[in-house]
């Protein structure tokens, strides 16, 4: 378990740590030579149940609110300092507000210096420490009164303390691993070394992980948790980590960082959150304030976008997107700390929400009922409620991530009676059943009226399908959609052509032998390279328009492909294409017109009309002077798999 202590500047903070563990936690010269704590001190206890108490000692300064918000955040139990003599000063109320806002509900308060003070007067102050705790979530906290000095009420404290280890929950080490870093140093043979809270998951020697927000990668070289060296450490302990990477500096690392598994990477500069302002604010919060967010160990300058109006009142909660100057790391769920401009003042605090929200649209009902639905603790039933508002679905693979769910949290969310599970590319979607049977009626709406308004075309591409059914839905999930139709029967099929089963093309008597003998034969006479539609015609004695029109008929009845205004395709000729382009890709990790043109023989200029046709239909995607290809086929003619 991990102590924080707060508290008003020379009220005993430091006193009363080295009274429990004998460790002086003021390290810096400063600190000794003026008497007070300056930067975060850090001491250990061992147990005899063999579990290490860690303390995490802050200062009391009120230009030092900042350095007490990065030793607060992450510990699991706050031990409040007031001293007898005093009583609860400013810096003792901010403090308590600033552990209110991080969410902490375990504690306890240390009546320090009673030794100075009568027993009236102890119980005045006790009195006062009470009504101050008592909006709070520390309002049930044991009150002890101790001396430093003499060591009375010491005892008591410390069994009270090694108690509360064992019944305050252990954190689970069972998601992805995060260390909020607030201690970098480089020492001599050893390299550079981090040290910070563990906020969850665990951590091994020769693990690879990243800096965030930088990216940098990094190998840990050694452990120390709870200050014992270890092969391992995990969620709940303050460690210490060897860290290895190139070039890596102790310049390279802040405090603010995280040293986090690689897919819990995501720079932002923008958060949406959940904000409460401190009642005893003059001023509401106001749209375009600016800031002082910390999150973990980070003080990063931003702006409020007030989501919900245009302010916060004293006293209330409302959404917020946060727009910092720089990018931060951040998941859901984590806390922070808003203060002014200045810096000297704490406005309010709050929870992440969404840590890739949209820059437009985020004050729509939608998206406003999506964060209400987020704001709820348990992840599952945030789920649940988020679905009912989740017009487009929920990104179960990014949500996973975002949120750093446990892999059985994840796996329950996958069955959720209240979800149709939908397959894509980065991970399941997640669609209410209603919303799911809309997009089903929808696209077979849009197939019907296709069917209706051109009875002499086969039917529609699947991305032009998309395009007019879906254009929001991504496309492996559109795929994912189609795919179901296409099982059940109640969608066909044909190449690259989707249509309705009881939709059919025939030609016209007269053509269908002058296609099957005649035009057939030249296109597929020189596959990948056939006359054009005027030789075909002059060939053939026919005229241009007529022959022009029939190729176009072929082409809605999904015989042949319109790779040009002048060439048409056959539709074996057009698989082999993309079979080709596959390949290229898959050897070379991209399709270029050079390559192209040599292996299907051909000129330059009919390969980057091939290669065109392939991003028109949106099986290829034009990256510079290349093509990257598409997994997920938009063609699927004759058994090819490009």
């Amino acid at each position: 378990m991990i102590i924080g202590t707060a508290g008003h500047i020379d009220h005993g903070k430091t006193a009363l740590v080295r009274a429990l563990t004998g460790v002086d936690t003021d390290r810096l010269p400063e600190e000794k030579a003026r008497g007070i704590t300056i930067d975060l001190g850090y001491a250990y206890q061992p147990l005899e149940s063999g579990d290490i108490l860690g303390f995490v000692d802050v200062p009391g300064h009120e230009r030092l609110v900042h350095t007490m918000v990065a030793g607060a955040t992450g510990i699991d139990f706050v031990l409040l300092v007031v001293a007898a003599d005093d009583g609860p000063m400013p810096q003792t109320r901010e403090h308590v507000q600033v552990l209110d806002l991080l969410g902490l509900i375990h504690g306890a308060v240390a009546l320090t210096k009673i030794d100075r003070v009568s027993a009236e007067r102890a119980s005045e102050a006790s009195a006062g420490i009470r009504q101050l705790l008592s909006a709070t979530n520390l309002a049930e906290s044991p009150i002890f009164p101790v001396c430093a000095l003499t060591g009375e009420g010491i005892g008591d404290l410390r069994c009270f303390l090694q108690e509360a280890t064992r019944q305050t929950p252990a954190r689970s080490s069972g998601e992805r691993f995060r260390l909020a870093v607030d201690r970098s140093f480089t020492l001599t043979g050893i390299g550079t070394v981090v040290t910070g809270t563990v906020y969850s998951g665990s951590v091994r020697v020769g693990d690879r992980l990243l800096i965030s927000p930088s990216g940098r990668e990094v190998r840990v070289r050694g452990i120390h948790a709870q200050n014992q060296p270890a092969e391992r450490g995990e969620a709940g302990q303050r460690c210490a980590l060897n860290l290895a990477g190139p070039d890596l500096h102790r310049q390279d690392i802040h405090r603010g960082d995280w040293v986090l598994d690689p897919a819990l990477h995501v720079p932002t500069a923008r958060l949406d959150v959940e904000l409460r302002v401190l009642a005893a604010e003059e001023q509401p919060l106001r749209h375009w304030t600016p800031v002082h967010g910390h999150l973990g160990a980070a003080d990063v300058t931003g702006r409020v976008a007030v989501l919900d109006g245009d302010l916060i009142a004293p006293g209330a909660a409302g959404l917020a997107q946060l727009v910092f100057d720089q990018p931060v790391a951040a998941l859901h769920g984590d806390r922070l700390i808003l203060r002014d401009q200045s810096a000297r003042r704490t406005l309010g605090g709050g929870r992440v929400l969404d840590i890739a929200p949209p820059t437009r649209g985020r004050r729509k009902p939608q998206r406003l009922g999506l964060l209400r639905a987020f704001s709820h603790p348990n992840p599952v039933d945030a789920v649940r409620q988020a679905l009912v508002v989740a017009e487009q679905g929920l990104d179960l693979g990014t949500l996973a991530r975002h949120w750093n769910l446990e892999p059985a949290v994840t796996a329950a969310l996958t069955v959720l009676p209240e979800a149709v599970t939908v397959p894509g590319s980065a991970g399941p979607m997640l669609f209410p059943p209603a919303r799911w049977q809309a997009l089903r009626d929808r696209l077979l709406a849009t197939l019907a009226a296709e069917h209706e308004n051109h009875p002499e075309r086969l039917g529609p591409d699947r991305e032009r399908l998309r395009r007019i059914a879906a254009p929001a839905l991504v496309r492996p999930i559109f795929a994912a959609l189609l795919d179901e139709l296409v099982t059940t029967g109640r969608v066909v099929r044909a190449g690259p052509w989707v249509h309705l089963p009881d939709h059919r093309v025939q030609l016209a008597p007269a053509d269908e032998p002058l296609w099957r003998d005649s035009i057939e034969p030249l296109l597929r006479a020189v596959p990948f390279n056939p006359p054009r539609v005027r030789d075909i015609a002059r060939q053939l004695g026919l005229e241009e328009d007529r022959t022009r029109r029939l190729l176009k008929q072929l082409v809605g009845m999904g015989e042949v492909f319109q790779v040009a205004h002048d060439h048409f395709f056959t539709r074996d000729a057009v698989a082999e294409l993309s079979a080709i382009a596959h390949e290229l890709a898959e050897s070379e990790g991209e399709v270029r017109a050079a390559s192209f043109r040599d292996r299907i023989g051909g000129g330059r200029k009919i390969a980057i009309h091939i290669l065109e046709f392939f991003d028109r239909l949106g099986y290829s995607h034009r990256v510079g002077d290349g093509h990257r290809i598409f997994r997920d086929t938009l063609l699927g003619l004759n058994g090819a798999n490009p």
